[in-house]
């Protein structure tokens, strides 16, 4: 077996854990530069950046997965949904 042949490594893959990978670089060198303190948003807990990041990528698989399920492979509505889920954690939560 080759090594990686389990994974289907086609470009919209590899951006995804571009993207994933450059937003946790992103958000470390945030932290580092411009520290912040906890916030309290709608869901009445403390949050940082990286908890908001967290919130934002665990919400948009699920909507990524109810997409899928309810309307079918092209993503790009699901996509623009997910930004705007994105968004309004970053604001909101």
């Amino acid at each position: 077996m080759i090594a990686g042949g389990w994974m289907a490594w086609t470009f919209p893959v590899a951006l995804f854990f571009w993207v994933i990978a450059s937003l946790l670089v992103l958000f470390t060198i945030l932290a580092i530069r411009f520290p912040e303190t906890p916030r309290r948003g709608i869901l009445r807990i403390e949050t940082t950046r990286g908890d908001r990041l967290f919130i934002s990528l665990l919400g948009s698989a699920f909507i990524c997965l109810g997409w899928l399920f309810f309307a079918g492979p092209p993503l790009w509505w699901g996509l623009a949904l997910c930004l705007v889920y994105a968004a309004a954690v970053f604001r909101w939560v």
